[in-house]
């Protein structure tokens, strides 16, 4: 059965396990090694199979620039599962808890770079029908979202998205 939970300072090597062999590559290991250093705001939750790590997603403060003022949100990223745990809901089960967490914080949004199609379920959705675009002008529109947690907040919030200088590959 699966269980997600905050993560433990234990949980520190598993999880640039889950990440290096998920992704590949050490890039995403590092950047949640850098945010756990230098930022002391970020939700950080596990996914636990019978005392195995098996899946991890880390939200981080994220900021909207609109009309010289700066509204504080978070940004999903990353989000790793085990390769053998893919497609058993467990990334799902990992976003609605963060979303939750978040909720009860007083988050007012949350902006995520990926698919339309696994994020739209949970909520998110272009972040340009607000008029809200990302710091990297590569990156697709359609693959830019936003989950609105308090609209109230973010009514009239339109500009630029930035995530933390952590996910700049020059910081790694």
């Amino acid at each position: 059965m699966i269980t997600i939970r905050k993560e433990k300072a234990e949980d520190i090597l598993p999880v640039r396990d889950i990440h290096e062999e998920a992704f590949g590559r050490p890039t995403e290991a590092k950047i949640v090694d850098a945010l756990r250093r230098n930022c002391s705001t970020y939700l950080s939750l596990v996914a636990e199979d019978e005392g195995r790590l098996v899946g991890h997603i880390l939200f981080s403060p994220a900021y909207i620039e609109y009309a010289g003022e700066r509204i504080v949100g978070m940004g999903l990223a990353p989000m790793a599962v085990l390769p053998e745990f893919q497609r058993q809901e467990i990334g799902s089960n990992l976003v609605t808890k963060g979303i939750e967490e978040l909720r009860k914080r007083g988050c007012p949004f949350i902006i995520v770079l990926g698919y339309p199609e696994f994020y739209s379920r949970f909520g998110f959705s272009p972040a340009s029908r607000r008029n809200i675009r990302c710091q990297w002008p590569e990156v697709p529109d359609e693959a830019f979202l936003i989950y609105v947690l308090d609209q109230q907040a973010m009514r009239g919030v339109s500009g630029v998205a930035y995530y933390r200088k952590e996910f700049n590959s020059s910081m790694l």
